[in-house]
């Protein structure tokens, strides 16, 4: 379910998309960070928040936003359904020209979608990707983050140096030719997979990375890894030699 643009509201040019999951605390400062930043840049934006069956008081904090601040809009998910859902149903309800997307455990800097925002607008790039330089995560996950992108290099032939880095700007065309079926992890894999199958150029730079302040990651769990290499396997069975086609020049 999500909340209505006011009616006549013209569309954004930018969405900013962030979906949570029992980020209750979080919320407050990611929200006004987001509008801060979005003032700062000078052109007509939206908030997307997708509350993927939070069951904190993510739904409370929503609503007090919503109600003071139009250009915040949400999704609620009656159930959790996965990052991946969460992610496609945040990015099917933007509709800026161009579409942000990170997650809302205040592990980025917001400030610096502006050097995205740099990029996006060339003409010989269509999705613009962070890489954390460098990455404040538990050795584990950073371990299994290496081997996982090395995974993903040597299967799809996809030279990204950070698949799963959540600092992402995309142009509406890429995000209406590819479909998005990941309900997990997987999500940021299959979306650039998909995206230089078509063809769609990818540009990349370094973002700052912070470590969380609250909440707690659950990107490392078995359960987690198994769901994502699952969908590895069948994204990778139904594109085949389709996914290694070179992007366009």
């Amino acid at each position: 379910m999500s909340a209505p643009f006011a009616k006549g509201a013209d569309p954004p040019q930018l969405s900013l998309v962030f979906p949570a999951f029992n980020e209750a605390a979080n919320l407050p400062t990611l929200l006004e960070s987001a509008t801060k930043i979005g003032d700062q840049l000078g052109v007509p934006f939206e908030i997307v928040i997708v509350d993927d069956g939070s069951r904190d008081e993510s739904a409370a904090v929503l609503a007090r936003w919503i109600a003071r601040d139009p250009r915040v809009r949400s999704v609620h998910h009656a159930t959790n359904r996965g990052y991946g859902a969460a992610l496609r149903a945040g990015l099917r309800e933007a509709r800026g020209e161009l579409v942000f997307f990170s997650d809302a455990d205040l592990q980025f800097d917001l400030r610096e979608i502006a050097l995205l925002l740099a990029h996006a607008h060339e003409h010989d790039v269509e999705i613009v990707a962070g890489y954390r330089a460098p990455r404040r995560d538990p050795w584990l996950r950073r371990i299994i983050a290496r081997a996982w992108g090395d995974l993903v290099r040597a299967l799809f032939d996809l030279p990204v140096r950070d698949i799963d880095c959540a600092f992402k700007v995309f142009r509406r065309e890429v995000l209406d030719a590819i479909p998005i079926e990941s309900v997990g992890a997987f999500v940021n894999t299959e979306i650039l997979v998909r995206a230089r199958a078509a063809g769609f150029r990818i540009r990349q730079i370094p973002v700052t990375h912070l470590p969380r302040r609250s909440g707690r990651q659950t990107g490392a769990h078995p359960r987690v890894i198994f769901r994502a290499l699952t969908e590895l396997v069948k994204l990778y069975g139904s594109l085949g030699q389709v996914a290694r086609r070179p992007q366009r020049s």
